[in-house]
C-alpha cells in the first residue's frame, strides 16, 4: 500500500514472484517449441514460436481465472490473489505477441493493411467451418489491452472501484472470445481431438471453481429480513473472536466483527478493489482485507492515516445475548461507538 503512484511499486514477495513467472514463461516457451520441433519437424520454427506464446498466455487466463474462486474457497490461495495484476499484464502481452506474430505471419504480406485483412480478408461470418475465427481473437485482445492499460493503481483510484472492477470484469468477455477463437479455429485446422479436450477441460474447471465458490458463499451468508429500527441477526458467541459474521440485509452485505471484547459493523466490500471484508480479520486494531490487505477502523470504517478509504457502519446493540442492528447504514467514515460485551 502506498499513498503515492509509482511505476511498479516493488518489494522483494513482487521481485520473486515476477522472477518465477519470468523463469516459467521462458521454461514454457523453450519447451513447447523444442517438443514441436521434434514431433512436428513439418511445421516451421516460426509457426511453433507463434503457437507457444498463444497457448501460455491462454494457459495463464485460466490460471488467474481460477485464482479467484480458489481464494475464496481456500484462504492458502490468497498469496496469489495479491500479484494477480501482474500475472494479468504479462498474460496480456503474451497473447499481444502471438496476434501481431499472426497478423505479420499471415497478414502482412498482401496490398491491405493488415489490421484491414483480419477483418476483410475472409467475410464468411454465416459460416461455422469457415468463420474468420482471427477477428475473435482480435477483438479478445482489444478487451485484455483495455484491461491491461487500466490495470494501475491510478486508474483504479480514479474511476472509483465500481467502475473499475465493472471494466476488469470484461475479463469473462475475452475468456469466451479466446475460447471460440481456439474452438472454430481448431475446427478449421486441427484434425486431433486433443486441444478440443483441452479447452474443454479448461472451461469446466473453471465453471466449477466459480460454482462451488458461489454455493459456498450463498451457504455461509446468512439473509436478514429487515423490518424495524433493529432487528435480532445472531448472538454475541456466534461471531469469532478477531473475525466476522456477515449477513445480507436489505440487498448489502455487511459484516460484524468481534474484537477485543466489542462488536463493530461495517460494509462488507472494501473501497480497494471490492474485497470481502468479512472474510479478513482484525488485524492491529484494524479490519484488514484478505485480499490486499487494505485496513479500517472498526468503530469508523475510516482507514487509518494518511489513507482515505471509507466504508459505510452500522449501529448495532445489544439485549441479552442477542446481537441487534440497524438495518440503515450511515455515511462512509461515520464513528459509531462499540458495543461492550
Amino acid at each position: 500500500m502506498s499513498t503515492f503512484y509509482t511505476s511498479i511499486l516493488w518489494n522483494k514477495n513482487k521481485k520473486r514472484y515476477d522472477l518465477a513467472v519470468a523463469t516459467g514463461v521462458v521454461s514454457f516457451i523453450a519447451l513447447f517449441t523444442l517438443l514441436n520441433l521434434i514431433l512436428n519437424p513439418e511445421v516451421t520454427f516460426e509457426t511453433n514460436l507463434l503457437r507457444s506464446f498463444g497457448w501460455l498466455s491462454i494457459l495463464l487466463l485460466h490460471i488467474i481465472l481460477t485464482i479467484g474462486p480458489l481464494s475464496r474457497l481456500n484462504p492458502a490461495f490468497n498469496i496469489v490473489l495479491y500479484n494477480r495484476r501482474h500475472l494479468g499484464v504479462i498474460m496480456f502481452l503474451l497473447g499481444l505477441i502471438h496476434g501481431a506474430f499472426s497478423i505479420m505471419q499471415f497478414h502482412a504480406l498482401g496490398n491491405m493493411n493488415p489490421i484491414r485483412s483480419v477483418f476483410l480478408s475472409n467475410v464468411q461470418y454465416g459460416s461455422i467451418s469457415f468463420f474468420p475465427f482471427q477477428t475473435l481473437g482480435f477483438l479478445g485482445l482489444l478487451v485484455l489491452a483495455l484491461m491491461a492499460a487500466s490495470s494501475h493503481d491510478f486508474w483504479l483510484k480514479n474511476l472509483g472501484f465500481k467502475t473499475w472492477k465493472a471494466l476488469h470484469m470484461m475479463v469473462y468477455v475475452a475468456y469466451g472470445l479466446l475460447l471460440m477463437h481456439i474452438v472454430v479455429g481448431g475446427l478449421q485446422n486441427e484434425t486431433s481431438p486433443v486441444i478440443f479436450g483441452i479447452v474443454i477441460f479448461g472451461f469446466l474447471t473453471i465453471a466449477s471453481l466459480h460454482l462451488l465458490s458461489g454455493l459456498r458463499e450463498i451457504k455461509n451468508d446468512t439473509k436478514v429480513i429487515a423490518s424495524g429500527d433493529f432487528i435480532p441477526i445472531c448472538t454475541a458467541d456466534d461471531i469469532p473472536k478477531d473475525r466476522a459474521k456477515v449477513f445480507t440485509i436489505s440487498g448489502e452485505r455487511v459484516a460484524v466483527f468481534r474484537y477485543d471484547g466489542k462488536l463493530s459493523a461495517v460494509n462488507n466490500v472494501c473501497r480497494h478493489q471490492g474485497g470481502p471484508l468479512g472474510e479478513g480479520k482484525v488485524i492491529n486494531g484494524c479490519i484488514t482485507c484478505p485480499w490486499h490487505g487494505y485496513q479500517y477502523l472498526p468503530e469508523s470504517g475510516q482507514s487509518p492515516p494518511p489513507f482515505t478509504e471509507k466504508v459505510e457502519t452500522y449501529h448495532l446493540k445489544l439485549e441479552g445475548d442477542q446481537v441487534l442492528i440497524n438495518p440503515n447504514p450511515n455515511e462512509p467514515g461515520t464513528v459509531v461507538d462499540p458495543i461492550k460485551l
